[in-house]
């Protein structure tokens, strides 16, 4: 069941997205990559570190010189330069030099968080992602987009960093809370409205399938996300063009989550920001508005909030603008011309953004 994509950028091989259905095949990933004579030190948080920990550490230790472990408290709290500090320190005592590893077992809190500190450790060491929730399968481990959050501005401070690898095992899918799963279907929808209608017409029609999370389904299912996240990926890996069309419903949805404090998770605020963007496309006469109910059904399917409660849209379009993808003072706004064709677009107003929020806030 296992299959390899590999990732180029300008035309030169930089690592694989191996997809396999357990841990095992680690094992000989990282012996191709003759690593034995170097230590790596795997990041983990509080959740996935009970579940998966032992097994990964039994994996890697037999392919490195030494393995070390650093386990930081769970959630996006957390993702934050005292975390880094603290890992920093861990690298340091360890006696951790250029040559060597760091592999990040987790969701996307711990991806970006270890990505950052090995972009940044000694001007840069090897990093490898471990991938074990949905969005980070299907999103923030593929890309070398690393950072974390500053005083609450969301990733304010990161760095572009490639793996030397990218590890999904799917079946750790089947430990997700639901919560977890949902806020992953967020990015996995976006990819279909950014750019494959026939893939966001799949996900309708495979909806009990993912949602009772038969594996060669969900398997089906990252292997097309990461295809289309590689494919945008490989033509602008540093955010100059085309990649933004992957921030569908995050200028929205970074706000929301920013004024929820984080109480609210990620895909879920991407999803209310693709609801709100796709308001304002059929405002515009870009998209036909039968579009929004069949969006609102898709999230619905997938347990996903299509309303929030207790925010403004005043406070939220303030918020906006103090997100990175502000342009010289003006917001990089992704529109939908289409389902499957998204379009950056930086005249969008305050006016249009409380109209588009109006569908989502209650």
């Amino acid at each position: 069941m296992g299959s390899r994509m590999p990732v180029h950028m300008e035309g030169t091989f930089i690592y694989d997205i191996v997809m396999e259905t357990s841990f095992e095949g680690l094992r000989d990933e990282l012996v191709k990559m003759n690593l034995g004579e170097h230590k790596v030190c795997i990041v983990s948080d509080t959740n996935v570190a009970p579940l998966y920990l032992n097994e990964v550490e039994q994996i890697v230790s037999g392919c490195f010189q030494k393995t070390e472990h650093f386990i930081f408290p769970a959630g996006e709290e957390h993702k934050n330069l005292n975390t880094v500090r603290e890992l920093y320190e861990t690298l340091i005592v360890k006696q951790f030099d250029r040559h060597d590893y760091l592999l990040a077992l987790g969701g996307g809190v711990v991806g970006d968080l270890c990505g950052f500190a090995a972009a940044t450790y000694l001007r840069g060491i090897s990093f490898i992602q471990v991938p074990t929730t949905l969005l980070s399968q299907v999103d923030s481990s593929i890309g070398g987009k690393t950072g974390v959050d500053f005083d609450a501005y969301k990733n304010m401070v990161g760095a572009f960093h490639m793996p030397k690898l990218v590890y999904t095992n799917v079946a750790s899918l089947k430990t997700l809370p639901e919560e977890q799963f949902s806020s992953g279907m967020g990015e996995v929808i976006k990819h279909g409205l950014i750019r494959d209608a026939s893939y966001y017409q799949w996900l309708m029609d495979h909806a009990s399938e993912i949602q009772s999370r038969k594996l060669d389904v969900l398997s089906e299912m990252v292997t097309v996300s990461n295809r289309i996240k590689r494919d945008v990926v490989e033509k602008d890996p540093t955010e100059q063009g085309e990649r933004a069309l992957l921030n569908l419903g995050h200028t929205l949805g970074h706000a929301i989550e920013k004024l929820s404090d984080f109480r609210l998770v990620h895909g879920h605020c991407v999803g209310l920001g693709c609801i709100a963007a796709m308001a304002i496309s059929v405002k515009r006469g870009l998209i036909h508005s039968d579009q929004l109910p069949v969006l609102l059904e898709v999230m619905k399917q997938y347990r996903m909030p299509v309303t929030v409660a207790g925010l403004t849209p005043a406070d939220i379009v303030k918020t906006t603008k103090s997100d990175k993808k502000m342009d010289s003072g003006t917001i990089r706004f992704i529109l939908l011309e289409e389902i499957g064709k998204a379009c950056v677009d930086k005249t969008v107003s305050e006016e249009e953004m409380t109209e588009g929020l109006a569908l989502i806030l209650t």
